[in-house]
Order: structure tokens, then sequence, then C-alpha cells
């Protein structure tokens, strides 16, 4: 397979054209060698996987079918239906509430000298604690999963605010030429005050999602025109679950540019790439049909590459 084109890459990113997407393996970096997560080891964070296992062990799932407790829609889906939504969102607190170090896909990002538009579909806050440490301002935009009172509108923390400003999609009102924007798509932990902390996890939560996603309340609306304007770099994203397959193909019918297969031939496609270790025979063909390239490498190397060709 062919090496990613980090020189073109890295021009694009600095010239603020290409939007990052930031899937669940960008915050599982420097994990090599260690051993698995365990809520008594929290060093790292867990994977999906390694999370549902122990979702599933408190819950006394009643499968013990891999295909089942390794999924964590509906392991959390359970949870939540035995214990109820509090409970299970006090779980998530504790287990990414934590003092977790962010990576070199983090750290790099934080040095782009670009304002940037980021979509997160993780719960960390590995990405703002890079910015913070580089001295780079942002704001936080946060899809609010577990507040039904604001369930039609998104969470918007300008920089330096302790507290959000809640706005309908179609209301928000940022400058992206020159500021930073973390997209928090599937919700996020707060560190600062736990009521604000909002997680798509459940089969439910990721329904409703994609129900918000066809009706343009999911998504702020001002970011629909930046995207069709910029190349996309997924990082960390692997598309063998449903609700990750679903996400990209209910985005890529607002992408005039990029519609599945080409099919507006009006316009100039922008280039997109996806990096992943190990992709299967059928992600390499999904990647495909969605018009993204795809390249076998690790986040690390990367990263490095990157840097190497130009990001220092």
């Amino acid at each position: 397979m062919a090496e990613p084109p980090y020189g073109i890459i890295w021009n694009l990113l600095k010239a603020g054209k290409v939007i990052p997407f930031l899937g669940a393996g960008a915050s599982l970096g420097g994990r090599r060698g260690r051993k698995e997560w365990t809520p008594s080891n929290i060093k790292f964070l867990p994977s999906g996987v390694e999370l549902a296992r122990v979702l599933a062990d408190e819950a006394n799932f009643p499968s013990r079918d891999s295909r089942d407790v390794d999924d964590l829609a509906k392991v959390s889906s359970y949870y939540s239906e035995i214990s109820g939504r509090p409970t299970l969102r006090g779980r998530l607190r504790e287990v990414f509430n934590k003092e977790y170090r962010y990576g070199p896909v983090h750290e790099f990002l934080a040095k782009v000298p670009a304002s940037l538009l980021i979509v997160v579909a993780n719960y960390d806050t590995l990405v703002e604690q890079a910015y913070r440490a580089a001295g780079r301002p942002y704001d936080l935009v946060v899809y609010p999963a577990d507040r039904k009172e604001i369930a039609n509108a998104v969470m918007w923390w300008r920089h330096g605010e302790s507290e959000p400003v809640v706005k309908a999609p179609n209301e928000l009102q940022i400058d992206l030429s020159n500021t930073t924007v973390i997209y928090k798509m599937h919700g996020t932990i707060v560190p600062q005050a736990k009521e604000w902390d909002s997680f798509v996890i459940t089969e439910e939560d990721y329904v409703e999602f994609l129900s918000r996603m066809t009706t343009n309340t999911a998504v702020p609306a001002l970011f629909f025109p930046y995207f069709r304007e910029r190349s996309f770099l997924f990082l960390g994203y692997g598309l063998r679950d449903w609700n990750l397959r679903l996400v990209l193909k209910n985005l890529s019918r607002h992408f005039s540019a990029r519609g599945e297969g080409g099919t507006d031939k009006s316009e100039e496609v922008l280039p997109s790439w996806a990096i992943q270790r190990d992709p299967s025979e059928l992600e390499q063909k999904l990647w495909e049909k969605r018009g993204v390239t795809i390249f076998d490498t690790s986040l690390d190397s990367f990263v490095k590459e990157m840097l190497k060709r130009g990001g220092r």
C-alpha cells in the first residue's frame, strides 16, 4: 500500500483546508506493550471493547457472545436500562474524568499554525488539554445527548468561559476563519462541571443522534459550507461499527463535492484520507466508496512523518 502524501496533507492543514476527524483510536496512542485496561489500571484510556466488557461484567449482562459483550452501544443500553441513565453517566464520569496524558496526534494538531474545525467522536478532553498546553485558544461545541431540555440545541463554550451558551444549531455564530473549534459530536466529559457531561453511547443515543442529523439539528449549520470546501483527515476511525458508518453516510449528503461515488460531476472532488492500521478488506472498500483514500499506517508513525516533512 502506498505511503500517505505527507507534504500535501501538511500544506493543506497549515492553510486551514483540512478538517481532522478524530475517532476512538486517536485516544489510544502510546499504549503499545501495555496491559489491558481495567478499572484499577487508570494510566490510560480504555478501548471501546475494554469498556464494554467492564460494564457488561458490572451489569451482569445476559450474553457472553463476543458479538454482544464487545458492543459498547448494546452493553450501555442494557446498563442504562437496569440501573438508570444517571448511574451510567456517573460511571462513565468515573472512567473518563482522570488526568490522562494526551498523545502525539493531539500534540501535533495543536502545533498546526491555522484555525481548524476538529470533529471529535470521543468523550475525553485530550484535544483540549493539548491546545491549552500549547497556549492555543479554541471554542468548544458539544452535542447535548444527556440534556433533554436542550435536545435540539448545541452547547457552546467560548474560549476561556466556564459555562456554555445554549444555541440552536442554525443560530451558532463563530468566525471559523480565525477561531479553532473542537466539535464533540458524541458528547464529552466536562471536568469542572458534571452537570454538563454528555454521552452518545447507547443504541438509543445513536438512533436519536442520527435522527437529528437527518433534520439538520445535530450538526451546526455553520459547519456545512465549511465542510464542502475542505478535505477530511480521518484519524483513529474504523468502519467496523454500524454507527460510525451511518454517521459518515449522513454527513456525506451535505458534501456537494463528495456524494457517494462522486455523483456530483459539476464540482472538483476534494481529496480525503484515512489513517488506519491494518484495515480489513471491508473497511478499505467502505472508505473507497465514500471517496476516502486509506493508508495502512499507525497514527504515531503518521504524526512522526508529518512533523519530519514540515510540521515542526
